[in-house]
């Protein structure tokens, strides 16, 4: 009985071979988005446990921080896993610009409704 889960020997991925230097590059990429990201995600932990409001910082400083390093770290993630980074400068740029401008949209609104509920709050005082 011949099993039909193994891969045909005329099939893409078993004709789909590197060299053992094209393997070195890329582990060594690997390794380097790991150490990126881990490194982003501690220096955020970091700021988490350090930074409590203190006087050195305010607290709104903090905060943008935070979300700086995030949406460094989102597109980087979009630039390494979903492989826009080895597309062409236009492409990247039609595909990330709409979600910024979306992005900004998102803050402009929680930030404006914020401030309306705010002012509500200190007019029913």
């Amino acid at each position: 009985m011949e099993r039909d889960d193994l891969i045909v020997n005329d099939s893409y991925a078993a004709n789909a071979t590197h060299s053992e230097e094209d393997g070195v590059k890329i582990r060594r990429n690997i390794w380097k988005v790991t150490g990126i990201l881990t490194a982003l995600t501690f220096l955020e932990v970091m700021m988490g446990i350090y930074f409590k409001r203190s006087e050195t910082f305010t607290w709104e400083a903090i905060k943008w921080s935070f979300i700086v390093l995030t949406l460094v770290k989102a597109g980087y993630i979009v630039m390494v896993f979903m492989h826009l980074g080895e597309e062409r400068k236009n492409l990247r740029r039609i595909i990330l610009v709409p979600y910024a401008i979306f992005v900004l949209y998102l803050i402009f609104i929680a930030l404006s409704e914020g401030l309306s509920h705010f002012d509500l709050w200190e007019t029913w005082k």
